[in-house]
């Protein structure tokens, strides 16, 4: 079983292709299985895929007491690093997303490009009341996931979080029952995430100074907030550009994964030379 220690901690992670190195980061819930529907051989052929299971998910290392967002940008820091793939495209999605722009906020060496699919970083428009009113609904849905959580109630908490949070109504049944089975195996590390006081936050003027090319992506029928956290996003990245995935939600690697490669190959090729 391929693991890499980094940051005092056991990575489990993936590799496959040959090619400039490419890294995905799972979003909570979620492992680095996730990736595999899109992935296919014209990335395989193009680039080599690293895809790893964060600290407390999968098969990485579970470590006991409170987690933090930091951790895991250090965690994700050292395994670019100890598999020598710096700088490194990294797409990463929810809360994947989240510890891949707070890393660039740290290290901008480390990326040769980047690709995030709506991190909720509530926390760079508190200082918007019409998007912290367009947040409320879904704060509100957390916190009865988190209610559900804390009384061990893991599929019941996973399944109001895929409906009410990240896919919509009836969407939990739908899912395939390994990627259920996936949810409700890691409920309890998004509950840690959760209890971070920093786990919303970024240093937006950090960020700033990352001058790769950075692609940030939304789903047309997710929650209109995660726009207002692109667009403050893309007000603080030098070089953005904008995708929005038509019919898709929080996680379309996994439900349009199609689309999702077909947008991310048109991105990080050119960042990468037009291989």
């Amino acid at each position: 079983m391929p693991q890499v220690h980094a940051n005092n901690v056991n990575l489990f992670y993936e590799t496959v292709g040959d090619g400039e190195p490419l890294v995905l980061v799972h979003g909570s819930w979620n492992d680095h299985t996730s990736w595999q529907p899109a992935i296919e051989a014209d990335f395989r052929a193009s680039f080599t895929v690293v895809s790893y299971d964060r600290r407390g998910h999968g098969e990485s290392e579970k470590v006991p007491g409170q987690g933090t967002r930091r951790q895991d940008e250090d965690d994700l820091a050292a395994l670019i690093e100890e598999l020598g793939h710096a700088p490194a495209h990294v797409a990463g999605n929810s809360f994947g997303a989240s510890v891949v722009l707070g890393l660039a906020a740290r290290r901008p060496e480390l990326f040769r490009s980047i690709t995030v699919h709506e991190p909720p970083l509530v926390g760079v428009v508190a200082d918007d009341p019409e998007s912290l009113a367009q947040v409320q609904p879904t704060m509100i849905s957390c916190d009865a996931v988190m209610d559900h959580l804390h009384k061990g109630e893991d599929e019941q908490g996973a399944r109001l979080f895929v409906e009410e949070v990240a896919l919509g109504p009836g969407m939990w049944d739908q899912l395939p029952a390994a990627l259920r089975e996936t949810f409700v195996t890691n409920a309890q590390t998004w509950l840690d995430e959760q209890t971070d006081p920093s786990w919303a936050e970024l240093d937006v003027d950090g960020l700033a100074a990352c001058t790769v090319p950075v692609l940030l992506s939304r789903g047309s029928v997710s929650p209109n907030w995660f726009s207002k956290v692109m667009d403050r996003l893309a007000a603080t990245l030098p070089h953005t550009q904008r995708h929005t995935f038509e019919g898709a939600g929080h996680i379309p690697h996994i439900t349009h994964p199609q689309e999702y490669r077909a947008a991310l190959a048109e991105f990080i090729r050119p960042a990468s030379g037009g291989q």
